[in-house]
């Protein structure tokens, strides 16, 4: 450690206030506008406060704690804070917030959770997590340094972030395009008309016939569609085939389509299973390329009509006699192949410069943690 450095247990350099802090439930709020805080930020906003004053809050549980998580926050003015946060008042003599919340942000304070159901930075290991401490006149300049450098890294984030949004919107755009304008020889047809549509279901309770056994078969989730574009090729958990006789086939080729949640947004099957009620199964004819139907469903020409279906005021989810009204344009085959073909090139120019400016923003992240680390260091 850099001379005239220390390294001390954060509950040395703060006092906790976490027993002024008190939860409220929902029901029992009083609308305000005073901000109410939970573990990574306001969750709501409520008529009382309990502080008034600049603090740090620092997630006890139902926050994230690795590197970078940004797990550490100042807060200011009238507040109100629950109890899935710590509430941290800075001796000020000792150590600034904006290094402290610097500080606990760079570290990875995994090591110091406990409980793997429900994962909580207990208050006596917060106590225990090490903090360098430079003097005080080294940590305003190390403090003003870093602002300095965040704040272009952080203009740098913005105009990437911007350019990868405006690649995505521009292939919507162009896909938006080709159902909207339509051409000679299309016809809308309700999507009941289409294909075959019909709900999952699922065996209850699930857990009584989840299996590891090699005999058992897939059971497709949600889940499973994570950082999934359009191919579902696996699953993580089977069910028995006495569960299967209850829930709903889908075969290879076959399109699996959400119902609630994150509904509307299509799959198309690269192996066999069953799913659940959170699902429709759409069978195609032999005249609809998928290929072509996939980016059809996938468009905001339908996603728009999905939206406007959906119903439901707390969790959206649309009906099976809903969803067959969607009415989409189907042109003839040929032309389905051509615009499968044109979209594929879209899509992969689009994947080329998302996959870049993705690059660059891990880049910014890269140089934030080596400027961070530097700055710990003593090397700022």
């Amino acid at each position: 450690m850099k001379q005239g450095w220390i390294e001390t247990g954060l509950g040395e350099i703060c006092e906790v206030l976490d027993t002024k802090r008190k939860p409220i439930t929902k029901r029992n709020r009083t609308e305000g506008d005073i901000p109410y805080y939970g573990a990574t930020g306001i969750v709501d906003w409520v008529k009382d406060y309990i502080f008034d004053e600049p603090l740090i809050l620092l997630g006890e549980d139902g926050a994230k704690w690795d590197s970078g998580e940004n797990s550490a926050f100042k807060i200011e003015g009238k507040t109100w804070v629950n109890n899935h946060a710590h509430v941290l008042r800075p001796i000020r003599e000792k150590v600034m917030d904006n290094w402290l919340i610097y500080n606990l942000n760079y570290q990875n304070l995994l090591s110091f959770v406990t409980g793997l159901t429900v994962p909580k930075l207990n208050q006596g290991n917060m106590r225990t997590i090490p903090i360098p401490i430079p003097p005080l006149e080294e940590q305003k300049r190390i403090v003003t340094k870093l602002d300095e450098c965040f704040e272009a890294i952080d203009k740098a984030r913005v105009n990437v972030e911007k350019n990868l949004n405006n690649a995505k919107e521009l292939f919507q755009s162009q896909l938006n395009q080709i159902f909207s304008q339509k051409g000679d020889g299309w016809v809308e047809k309700k999507l009941g008309e289409v294909c075959i549509v019909e709900r999952g279901s699922s065996p209850r309770p699930i857990k009584d016939y989840l299996t590891e056994s090699e005999d058992g078969v897939n059971w497709i989730k949600i889940g499973d569609t994570k950082n999934v574009e359009k191919y579902i090729y696996a699953t993580k958990q089977k069910i028995t085939k006495e569960g299967a006789n209850r829930s709903r086939f889908v075969d290879v080729g076959d399109f699996i389509l959400t119902n609630s949640m994150t509904y509307g947004k299509p799959y198309i099957m690269k192996t066999k299973g069953y799913i659940h009620d959170g699902w429709f199964v759409l069978r195609l004819p032999d005249e609809i390329n998928s290929e072509f139907f996939w980016y059809l469903l996938a468009s905001p020409y339908t996603m728009e009509q999905f939206e406007y279906l959906a119903a439901g005021a707390i969790v959206k989810n649309i009906s099976g006699d809903l969803v067959k009204k969607a009415i989409l344009p189907i042109p003839p085959i040929g032309e389905q192949a051509t615009i499968v073909e044109k979209m594929d090139t879209l899509s992969s120019q689009t994947q080329f410069l998302e996959s870049n400016f993705q690059q660059e923003l891990d880049a910014l992240d890269e140089l934030k943690k080596s400027i961070l680390q530097k700055a710990f260091n003593g090397e700022l």
